[in-house]
């Protein structure tokens, strides 16, 4: 956990005060909605379709048990009882009053949680592996340099008004479970050949109506020159981005429209400039907030103990749900546990207050009290002792967050759509709750192997539909819901768009749509375990073009 210090309270005060002073005048009629909207914007609160929505910042996906105490809260006293975690790491209360809001932003503030930056066009939440600083593939501990860039990114004064919102994603793992590939900026700490730790920096991801996967133009970057040369790729982008048309306003199209090749000379035009600046990263400043993360206390515990053992060979759903949603950790005797946001027939990403307050207990208890926000929509507990996973576990299922369906197919990732988004063309959230109720069988899940579904309400794809294996996106037809599918995406290392299958399948049809896809993967593999994403590959799209349309 990273320690925030009397600056970072001082400034989420403030704020607070700021923004109390804003609404009384938006209740008093003295700003009317067209006034205050860039002022709420600025503090992560939407208009939606029934309600204000709140959405909170939990940068790079890591919470206190503190802090998730005080979202659930939030949810108990001001919301309907629940929160809605989201793509970004952050999470969503749909149902605030906006009488309510300023108490709201205070009681946030009081264990260091704010909304600044999750929305306008400004950097939004920087975000990372949701196992980071524990995963064993990685080399070293991405948030520290995610915490640099929030702090330096944070009320940036050049910053604030970009031509469009700005998303940064980092890893330093050799699997990318932060899909950096599909960021404005991505960041990938490794080793260069003389053995030096560095960043590539790919630029010009991004998903919505126009989808790229970001481009690399800096191979090696030295971590003195990480926050210069991400300030230099700024400037390029307040300089030269769109700011006459909102669908050609993302860098993703300047780096089109450019070519990568000329954005980068562009970049290292400006960053010449600045390079040896202030900007010039010290390595006592870079030691100095990596020695404000706390690290747990682990004992000395060895791997495969005798508790666990028992409890594998005694249990069989004790068996499955550790294969499903246990990894293994850095740390000897520990173990990092998934838990699943999507229980059979509920919608995707949304926990209970009375279940954060179960998970903060458990985390508290069994993991140093540190919970982590996965983009999967789901949470973790990242310091487990391997002998405790057998209680965990029990404790999980009885407040429903030990699904074992971890990057199955009915692990399914889903926007709001249009059961709260004013932006939505159709519903995501009812199409999420009956393809996981087709798939309800964990026999045949298994079967199935790996699989990701992700739908989107709308083109903006905050459901991400275009990285999915399979991908769902919701579009409007003379009035009625229809939905694209694409198939084949992935948000991994090895980054895809999606291809499209076919014309739009009406709402009544795109679950047995999804069904005969899924069958006709079966049918195609060559082996149990070929994944759904290299069987596409291999045969392409026309034989589940066939199966899908062949009655439609």
């Amino acid at each position: 956990m990273y320690i925030y210090d009397d600056f970072d309270l001082t400034l989420v005060a403030e704020r607070v005060a700021e923004f109390r002073d804003q609404v009384a005048r938006r209740l008093s009629g003295e700003l009317n909605e067209e006034e205050f909207k860039p002022l709420r914007l600025m503090n992560g609160v939407y208009l939606q379709l029934h309600a204000y929505m709140l959405r909170v910042a939990i940068p790079y996906g890591t919470l206190s048990s503190k802090q998730l105490r005080a979202l659930a809260h939030i949810g108990r006293r001001y919301d309907r009882n629940y929160g809605h975690f989201t793509t970004r790491q952050n999470i969503q209360f749909n149902w605030i009053k906006l009488s309510d809001l300023p108490d709201v932003m205070a009681d946030l503030a009081e264990a260091g949680l704010h909304g600044m930056q999750t929305s306008g066009n400004c950097v939004r939440n920087v975000t990372t592996d949701q196992w980071a600083g524990v995963a064993p593939d990685e080399i070293e501990d991405p948030r520290v340099w995610a915490e640099i860039l929030r702090q330096h990114s944070t009320l940036h004064p050049e910053f604030s008004y970009l031509p469009r919102k700005f998303k940064i994603a980092l890893t330093a793992a050799a699997t990318d479970r932060a899909a950096v590939r599909v960021h404005d900026i991505g960041l990938r700490l490794h080793k260069n050949g003389t053995g030096e730790t560095g960043f590539e920096v790919m630029v010009g991801g991004g998903l919505g109506r126009t989808p790229f996967i970001g481009k690399t133009i800096k191979p090696f970057l030295p971590k003195r020159d990480f926050l210069s040369y991400i300030e230099a790729i700024l400037r390029v982008y307040n300089q030269y981005g769109r700011r006459d048309n909102i669908y050609k306003a993302r860098i993703k199209i300047l780096v089109h429209e450019l070519g990568a090749e000329k954005f980068a000379a562009e970049v290292e035009a400006e960053w010449r400039n600045i390079k040896d600046g202030a900007l010039a990263l010290d390595p006592a400043f870079v030691a100095d907030i990596a020695a404000r993360f706390r690290y747990p206390d682990y004992k000395a515990l060895s791997d495969n103990p005798i508790e666990l053992k028992r409890a594998r060979a005694a249990d069989p759903k004790f068996e499955g749900w550790f294969r499903n949603s246990v990894t293994p950790h850095r740390t000897p005797g520990y173990a990092i546990v998934t838990l699943s946001l999507k229980p059979e027939g509920a919608p995707p990403g949304d926990a209970t207050s009375e279940q954060m307050d179960a998970i903060a207990d458990l985390a508290d208890r069994y993991s140093f009290g540190e919970i982590r926000v996965g983009h999967e929509q789901n949470l973790a507990l990242p310091h487990v002792a391997q002998r405790n996973l057998p209680a965990l576990w029990e404790a999980l299922d009885a407040v429903g967050v030990a699904t074992p369906n971890v990057n199955l197919v009915s692990d399914i990732i889903a926007c709001p759509g249009l059961d709260y988004c004013s932006l939505a063309n159709a519903r995501a959230i009812p199409v999420a709750q009956e393809l996981s109720r087709r798939f309800k069988s964990l026999d045949t899940q298994r079967e199935i192997g790996r699989l990701h579904i992700n739908i989107s309400g709308c083109i903006n794809a905050c459901g991400h539909h275009h990285i999915g294996h399979i991908g769902i996106l919701g579009v409007e037809k003379n009035g009625q819901e229809f939905y694209q599918i694409t198939l084949g995406g992935r948000a991994d290392e090895n980054a895809e768009l999606g291809a499209l299958l076919g014309p739009a399948v009406p709402y009544a049809e795109v679950a047995e749509a999804i069904e005969d896809v899924v069958a006709a993967y079966v049918e195609l593999r060559e082996r149990p375990n070929e994944l759904f994403v290299d069987t596409v590959k291999r045969v392409g799209i026309e034989p589940f073009k066939e199966r899908v349309y062949a009655t439609r």
